[in-house]
């Protein structure tokens, strides 16, 4: 009989690979994982409940805020700021960041950034969600921490994950060890280990992009999307085109049956949409975790410098071979025309 496998023993189990810890990294995954459980239960109940639909608000972002939104947000503070071993939180859904100013907590030696709720305006239609997050070292020692503790390249991640909200819930995260991916059994509502060491397959045959905004696509993005639909029996095109329109959906998909996500850049969005702190980073360090490859078009996502919270950023990302093929079609060939 096999061994069940929960969450919180094997974060447990891998105490022994954070040296510099004392159970604090560990006690912060846990406190992300009760959240989820909490979020999950309210997903699950999306219909019979009054928590579909617009806010009625906008976020930092511009985009119209849907009720979820709101209550994963909430609910992945509160856990954050009850455990304790947080001192800041920067979410994508708000302004600035969140100092977690309690006895506990302001002392404490961790970052988490998170984008509480992934694809939410897909909630409506019953498409699976998900949420991201990311976690650094503190970088200050005295005083109150500070916004540059929150602004550090994607090398500087200790963990990150992502937690998709569909036919079964999955919380997926790698602390630069390896990707493992828990699934929730309802039944004892735990997270248990079901899909040990993930390795995303070097090549795929997949391609996720929105289509729809073609015409505004940098010529490089246009010819390579273009490569993926041509038949060519031995390197196994066409590929095939699927576009969920939520990111961890996407690229969950990507890495179990092997493929490519990408985001460009398009004339309204010179500089990309998708967040590099909530967004880019925490899964360019999971993928490459899992053997992937994660890009601007131009450079590795992880060595961009940040300057700014809600700083947007291009991306390609998923199995190696694609995404290094992708590069060599000078992705980002009409912007750095431009400038």
């Amino acid at each position: 009989m096999t061994e069940t496998i929960t969450l919180g023993q094997f974060i447990i189990r891998q105490q022994a690979d954070f040296p510099f810890a004392k159970g604090e990294l560990s006690r912060l995954l846990r406190d992300i994982g009760i959240a989820a459980k909490i979020v999950n239960r309210e997903v699950s109940k999306a219909g019979l409940i009054d928590i579909l639909g617009d806010a009625g608000g906008v976020n930092i972002q511009g985009e119209h805020q849907q009720k979820l939104d709101i209550y994963a947000d909430r609910q992945f503070i509160s856990a954050l700021k009850s455990g304790g071993e947080c001192c800041i939180v920067a979410s994508e859904e708000n302004e600035g960041i969140i100092r977690l100013d309690t006895d506990v907590s302001k002392n404490a030696k961790y970052i988490v950034t998170i984008d509480p709720l992934d694809g939410s305006s897909n909630i409506d239609v019953n498409v699976p969600v998900g949420t991201i997050f990311s976690i650094y070292r503190r970088k200050t020692t005295e005083g109150r921490p500070q916004l540059e503790d929150v602004l550090q390249k994607g090398t500087e991640q200790v963990a990150a994950g992502y937690i998709i909200y569909g036919s079964s819930t999955m919380l997926v995260y790698t602390t630069g060890k390896g990707v493992n991916g828990f699934t929730l059994d309802p039944s004892i509502g735990e997270f248990c280990l079901s899909h040990p060491n993930m390795q995303i397959p070097e090549s795929g045959f997949i391609y996720s992009i929105n289509e729809g905004n073609y015409v505004h696509f940098p010529q490089g993005v246009k010819d390579y999307i273009k490569y993926c639909q041509i038949e060519d029996p031995a390197t196994k095109r066409p590929y095939s085109s699927r576009y969920i329109g939520s990111m961890v959906a996407d690229v969950h998909s990507n890495l179990i049956k092997g493929g490519i996500f990408i985001y460009p850049v398009t004339a309204s969005a010179p500089s990309g949409k998708l967040r590099l702190l909530y967004e880019c980073n925490p899964m360019a360090f999971l993928i490459e975790q899992a053997g992937g490859r994660a890009t601007n078009g131009d450079e590795r996502i992880l060595d961009l410098e940040i300057t700014e919270l809600h700083q947007r950023s291009p991306i390609f990302i998923g199995s190696k071979n694609m995404v290094e093929k992708a590069e060599s079609f000078n992705l980002l060939n009409q912007v750095l025309q431009k400038n």
